[in-house]
C-alpha cells in the first residue's frame, strides 16, 4: 500500500504540473492577443445533478476568467471565448462575433494560440533535462564494460549471438548505456559488434527485427548476465526458511540446471504460465511448488529444499544490481553545458518515442498500450526526485507529441484545420468544426478505455 500511494502521489504531482503549464500555454498566448478565458481548470468539472462540479473556484475582481479544481482527474482545460472546443458551447457560437474572442482573431494568432500548450511542454522537457544533467550529471554503464557478457535468447542465438558475447555497438556507433535505445539499434541495424571471448567481432543481422518483439519475448533479446549469487536474505521469506545465506550460489530450480540469475528468472516465469493456467486450488498448489538447489559459499555440498511459494512466486532474496558489479561511468555537466545536452537527450527521447509509434497499430501494439495504472507504475517505488524528474519530463514530450497530432479535438487537430484556413483563406464551417470535435473527442474516449482495460487486464493476469 506505501508503494502505491507513494508512486500515486507522484503521478497527479507530476500530471498536475504539466496540464497546468500545458493550459498556461494556451492561457499566455490568448492574454497576449487580447483573447477572453472564460475558465481554467485543473481536472475537468462536469456537473452532477444541482452540482457544478467544481471542488474548488476563485474569480479575481475585475478578470473574466475563472480559476477551479474540477473533480474528474483526466487532464484540463481552459476555455476559450469563441471557439469551439471539448466543451461544446454552441450557444456561444450563435451569438454575433466579439473583437475579444478566438474566432475574431487572425488565423496566425489563433494557431499560436493553439500550440502555445504544446510549446510549453516541449521547452519543459528539455528544461528539466537540462537541469538534471546539471544538478545530478549522468550515469550509465556502458556495454562493454560489462565484462561478464550478455545473456541471449534463442532468436538472438539463431542470429549468431552467443552466451556471454558483450555488445559494444552496430555501424551506427557504439552503445552508450544498456536501454531502450541499445534494442532498437538492434532491431533496425545490419550489423552489431561484439566481443567474444577476449576478441573482436561481428554478427550479421538482417536489418528488421520486431522491436516490441525483442522486449516483450520471454526470455528478452538479451539481457545483461547477471551471476546466480545470492546478495541478501528476505526477513521472514521462502528462503530463510529454506536455509538460503548471503553468498550462497543458485544450481537448479524445480531439476532445471541454472547457471545465471538470469536462467532463474526464466524458469520463475515459466511457473507463472503455469499458475495463471491454474484452474482449481489444486493446480494452483502444485504449480506453486519449487524445488530449489544451491550451494553455500565456500562449500561443494548440493542443497535441495522444495517449498511452496506464494501467489507472486516470490522467494524472497536479491542479487547484486548491475551497478554493484560493474562501477558506473559518471559525467559532471557545468550550467551551460547542460543545456545542449538537455535538447539532445530529449530530442533523443522524442525520437525514439516517434519510431516506436508505428508498432500501436499492430496487435502487439494495441496490448501493449497502458493507461493510468501502467503510466503510475514508471515511477519510483520510493520518493527520488532525479528520478521523479526524469518521468516528468518524459511524460511532458510526450504530451506535447501526443496533442500536437492532427486529431480533432487535440491542439493538432485546431492546427491542422487553421493551416487549412491560411493556405486556403476559407474557415471549415462551424458545423463542421462541431462534429469533428465530437468525432474526435469520441475516439480520445475510446483509446483511453482500451488503455486502462488493458491495465485491468494485466491485473487480472489475463495479458
Amino acid at each position: 500500500m506505501e508503494v502505491f500511494l507513494i508512486r500515486l502521489l507522484q503521478f497527479i504531482l507530476a500530471i498536475s504540473l504539466l496540464v497546468l503549464l500545458h493550459e498556461g500555454g494556451h492561457f499566455f498566448f490568448s492574454k497576449l492577443f487580447g483573447v477572453r478565458v472564460e475558465k481554467f481548470y485543473l481536472f475537468f468539472d462536469p456537473s452532477i445533478w444541482k452540482w457544478d462540479g467544481s471542488l474548488f473556484k476563485w474569480k479575481p475582481k475585475k478578470s473574466d476568467t475563472q480559476y477551479g479544481i474540477g473533480w474528474l482527474p483526466l487532464g484540463g482545460y481552459c476555455k476559450i471565448a469563441g471557439m469551439i472546443d471539448e466543451s461544446f458551447d454552441t450557444e456561444q457560437m450563435k451569438q454575433p462575433v466579439q473583437n475579444w474572442e478566438f474566432r475574431a482573431k487572425p488565423a496566425w494568432q489563433r494557431l499560436l494560440i493553439m500550440i502555445g500548450g504544446v510549446l510549453v511542454n516541449f521547452l519543459l522537457a528539455l528544461f528539466i533535462y537540462a537541469m538534471c544533467l546539471f544538478t545530478w550529471g549522468d550515469d550509465f554503464i556502458s556495454p562493454k564494460n560489462m565484462t561478464m557478457g550478455m545473456k541471449f535468447n534463442q532468436e538472438a542465438k539463431a542470429l549468431g549471438f552467443h552466451d556471454g558475447d558483450i555488445l559494444v555497438g552496430t555501424e551506427k556507433g557504439e552503445f552508450k548505456e544498456f536501454g531502450a535505445d541499445l534494442y532498437r539499434d538492434l532491431s533496425t541495424t545490419t550489423r552489431a559488434d561484439i566481443i567474444r571471448d577476449g576478441k573482436p567481432m561481428t554478427v550479421k543481422l538482417p536489418g528488421q527485427i520486431n522491436y516490441l518483439d525483442m522486449l516483450k519475448s520471454t526470455p528478452q533479446f538479451v539481457r545483461p548476465f547477471i551471476p546466480a549469487r545470492v546478495d541478501s536474505i528476505m526477513q521472514g521469506s521462502v528462503a530463510e526458511k529454506i536455509g538460503l545465506k548471503a553468498g550462497d550460489t543458485l544450481l537448479a530450480l524445480n531439476g532445471t540446471d541454472i547457471d545465471s540469475y538470469n536462467e532463474f528468472t526464466n524458469e520463475i516465469g515459466r511457473m507463472q504460465d503455469v499458475l495463471s493456467a491454474a484452474t482449481t486450488h489444486k493446480d494452483s498448489l502444485a504449480a506453486r511448488q519449487a524445488t530449489i538447489t544451491f550451494r553455500h559459499e565456500g562449500d561443494t555440498t548440493r542443497i535441495t529444499q522444495t517449498a511452496t511459494l506464494g501467489d507472486e512466486l516470490q522467494v524472497g532474496f536479491f542479487v547484486k544490481s548491475l551497478a554493484s558489479l560493474y562501477t558506473p561511468e559518471h559525467r559532471a555537466y557545468g550550467f551551460f553545458e547542460s543545456i545542449p545536452a538537455g535538447v539532445t537527450y530529449g530530442w533523443n527521447v522524442l525520437g525514439g518515442y516517434v519510431r516506436d509509434l508505428k508498432y500501436v497499430f499492430t496487435k502487439e501494439g494495441a496490448t501493449s498500450l497502458g493507461g493510468f495504472g501502467a503510466i503510475g507504475s514508471l515511477f519510483p517505488p520510493t520518493w527520488d526526485w532525479h528520478l521523479f524528474w526524469l518521468m516528468t519530463a518524459f511524460l511532458s514530450i510526450i504530451l506535447a507529441f501526443m496533442n500536437i497530432l492532427p486529431i480533432p479535438a487535440l491542439d493538432g487537430g485546431h492546427v491542422l484545420f487553421l493551416i487549412y484556413e491560411m493556405i486556403t483563406g476559407k474557415q471549415p464551417s462551424e458545423k463542421f468544426l462541431i462534429r469533428a470535435e465530437y468525432v474526435g473527442f469520441g475516439l480520445l474516449i475510446l483509446l483511453m478505455v482500451v488503455a486502462n482495460l488493458n491495465d485491468i487486464l494485466r491485473w487480472l493476469g489475463y495479458m
